[in-house]
């Protein structure tokens, strides 16, 4: 039994990490055939992307995917931890495959991802939970096929989760979501610790993969005919920072884009790392995709500091000029938390201040949720929920108006799409553009999903777009 630590998980010593190829062992390859799984996932892209692996890895010790998860011989939970709505729904379905577990205890339960590497989880867990029957963490992944063989042979609760980063493991098995876009890790864990994130805590420091293998794993995306691949990273802009002396993210963009991949997009990044070498090469290669996400949180240099954010209002202000300035028709999307301790009234109306300036294309908004175990659990917190509830109203508002504005400015125009597949709209495709914008349209013919065509746009709604197939 391994337990989560966050005080092994604070640490940040200098260490070298190797590079090793994954195998499955021999004598657990196939050795679970004709058992089915289900993995429901929490979160992010990154956790989208550890799922893809996830199933690949239980098809290779014999199982079959169950999309229904009440008839499933293991249910997988791929967890996040960033918000308490994620933490809250995760435990919820646990509560569910309790009940199912009481009808057929045969069925395998399993807990990983984010929430897996907090003491508190695994303490509950082990306390309330008896009946899940393996949880492991970000850091071990490649264990899997072990892990399960272990609980099913020994049929005794694991619970295998590591503090510290393991080495950096290639050729891990991936069972792609779709034909045509891809995600692409390119760097894991950070180093930022911003005073309400957890993610340092459970996906470790920044540990950058290899420039070679990352091109070779987007050359074989471009053989197999991919359109798009996203590069993920917990913070993209810091790939190489622990790698190379002189490359880094700008030059990864360019050799990426060289592969001539039509669509590359890159999530998530922070101000603080955003080069003027990067802005250069986005608008340099047409293939990198005029949208950038650039988180903000807050538009108070004040609370930029209380969150541990490392850049002001003002810093921010001057990277985003810059973007629009050099990067043509670029779209640009954030978050934004919203009663953050310290947070006063004249603190969020800097916030708005700075959306009525930057007229954001897309926004993600919250209203702050403390993470236990981070310094912002410390932070005195003297705003009532209904004052942030109000402040939250109020910046959707805000930001609404511009996604409206944002996208009126686009009707007559002819787009690029790429087809994605049948819109719930009766006889109307969806796609999204090159700057990320969800598009509705009908066309007069068939069309092939996973290609990009021509969508003139006809009307424009808040959150999407309406069209059709241009000639």
């Amino acid at each position: 039994m391994r337990l989560p630590d966050f005080k092994e998980a604070r640490t940040r010593d200098i260490r070298d990490y190797k590079t090793v190829e994954f195998k499955v062992e021999d004598s657990i390859k196939d050795k679970y055939k004709g058992m089915t799984f289900h993995v429901k996932t929490y979160g992010c892209q990154m956790n989208e992307h550890d799922s893809e692996n996830i199933k690949a890895l239980l098809k290779t010790i014999g199982f079959t995917e169950e999309e229904n998860y009440e008839k499933a011989d293991l249910v997988l939970l791929n967890t996040c931890s960033i918000r308490e709505n994620a933490h809250n729904k995760a435990f919820g379905m646990l509560g569910r495959l309790k009940h199912l577990k009481e009808e057929r205890p045969e069925l395998l339960i399993g807990l990983c991802g984010c929430m897996a590497q907090e003491v508190s989880v695994v303490e509950e867990i082990l306390k309330d939970y008896k009946f899940v029957n393996f949880v492991f963490g970000t850091h071990n992944m490649h264990e899997l096929p072990n892990i399960i063989d272990k609980a099913i042979v020994e049929n005794k609760q694991q619970i295998e989760v590591l503090s510290r980063e393991s080495d950096l493991v290639e050729g891990l098995p991936v069972v792609r979501a779709n034909n045509y876009k891809a995600y692409v890790n390119i760097i894991y864990g950070c180093n930022k610790f911003c005073t309400y994130c957890i993610v340092p805590y459970t996906r470790g420091r920044e540990r950058s993969r290899k420039k070679e293998d990352i091109l070779k794993e987007v050359e074989e995306l471009v053989r197999d005919g991919y359109k798009e691949v996203t590069l993920l990273g917990q913070n993209v802009n810091a790939y190489g920072k622990d790698l190379y002396d002189d490359y880094n993210l700008a030059n990864l963009l360019e050799d990426v884009a060289k592969t001539n991949i039509p669509r590359i997009r890159f999530t998530t990044s922070h101000p603080w790392d955003f080069t003027d070498e990067m802005i250069e090469v986005i608008a340099k290669y047409p293939n990198i995709m005029s949208h950038v996400h650039l988180p903000v949180q807050s538009g108070s240099s004040k609370v930029l500091k209380l969150m541990g954010r490392r850049y002001t209002r003002e810093s921010y202000l001057e990277l985003f000029d810059k973007m629009k300035k050099t990067i043509p028709g670029v779209a640009i999307s954030t978050d934004i938390i919203v009663g953050f301790p310290g947070e006063d009234e004249e603190d969020f109306k800097e916030t708005l201040s700075l959306v009525e300036y930057c007229k954001y294309d897309n926004a993600f908004t919250f209203i702050f949720s403390t993470r236990k175990g981070t310094p912002a659990e410390k932070l005195e917190d003297n705003t009532p929920l209904k004052e942030k509830e109000d402040r939250l109203q109020r910046l959707n508002e805000v930001v609404n108006k511009y996604f409206l504005e944002n996208n009126k400015k686009l009707e007559g125009e002819v787009l690029p799409v790429l087809v994605e597949g049948i819109s719930s709209k009766k006889g109307m495709y969806y796609g999204y553009s090159e700057t990320n914008k969800l598009i509705n349209f009908s066309s007069n013919k068939d069309l092939e999903i996973g290609s990009i065509v021509p969508v003139k746009i006809t009307a424009s709604k808040t959150w999407s777009l309406d069209g059709e197939l241009d000639g």
